[in-house]
């Protein structure tokens, strides 16, 4: 058992505060949960892998401050009951973490894209992120007060590198935080995105076939900043800043998480020393 009890001598940023966690049994959300306990917020991890999602709670071994909910997000019963019983079971709601994703079918190409994967992908991390916020709203607005995350992807803001319906997707949540961010914030609520790069979790080692160490060694070739490997662990971290009061004027923000990625078109650079190379030999 990790009893996570000796993290009392870490300071504990979100002492005093109730957070849900969609997708939280594995991956960001395993790894966010394990942070937000040990800064003192008491969690509600929802999930629909129940044997995973009940085994983090026993590894993290802090019966009074983690639980864990069955919890489809495509299911607005199921987001409904969750929220509530967040509120029954901790008397409040302070932040919401929209988490769960999936990265669908490999589907580059239009012409040969599955329909019903882009409807999936588009109910998961869209709908479902949109349920979560409005069934956390309905607590917080009386309260004046909350945080709502949702974890995006650089693919909102690079083009060309997932397939149409994950890139698609990731767009849409940001502009769903950036509507959310204007109307809640005359309520206190402050709403952003964290959009991490690729992170060799096991959603992404699953859905590409191969193995972590191969996933990290394609995520380092193509890195702008060397010498670091991203993981969960950094999603976790910009998530407690972001539902810490550190990050009390903070809202409308898509937080990436690549290293600086985005900044630069990494294909130009190739081509030009393939270019350069086969002109001199």
């Amino acid at each position: 058992m990790n009893n996570l009890s000796n993290g009392h001598a870490t300071s504990r940023r979100l002492e005093g505060k109730v957070a849900i966690i969609t997708g939280g049994a594995s991956g960001f959300g395993e790894s966010t949960a394990r942070l937000f306990a040990r800064h003192g917020a008491k969690v509600v991890i929802a999930d629909v892998q129940d044997d995973k999602g009940q085994s983090l709670c026993r590894d993290i071994n802090l019966p009074e401050q983690i639980s864990y909910v069955h919890c489809d997000v495509t299911s607005d019963n199921d987001v409904r009951n969750m929220v509530d019983f967040a509120v029954s079971r901790y008397g409040q709601l302070d932040i919401m973490f929209n988490n769960a994703g999936i990265p669908g079918n490999l589907d580059f190409n239009i012409l040969d894209s599955d329909n019903d994967n882009f409807k999936r992908v588009f109910d998961v991390n869209v709908y479902g992120g949109f349920l979560g916020a409005k069934h956390a709203a309905r607590v917080m607005i009386p309260a004046k007060r909350g945080v709502i995350l949702f974890t995006s992807s650089i693919a909102s803001v690079v083009a060309g590198e997932s397939p149409h319906s994950y890139t698609v997707s990731k767009h849409a949540v940001v502009g769903l935080m950036k509507n959310l961010c204007v109307e809640l914030g005359q309520y206190g609520i402050r709403v952003n995105c964290i959009s991490p790069c690729a992170v060799a979790t096991p959603l992404l080692t699953e859905s590409m076939g191969v193995d972590k160490g191969v996933v990290e060694d394609i995520i380092c070739a193509s890195a702008t900043l060397k010498g670091v490997v991203p993981t969960s662990e950094d999603v976790a971290e910009a998530a407690v800043y972001l539902g810490s009061d550190e990050s009390k004027f903070v809202s409308g923000l898509n937080l990436l998480l690549d290293g600086g990625y985005s900044t630069t078109n990494q294909s130009y650079t190739r081509v030009i020393k393939s270019v350069l190379a086969a002109g001199s030999s």
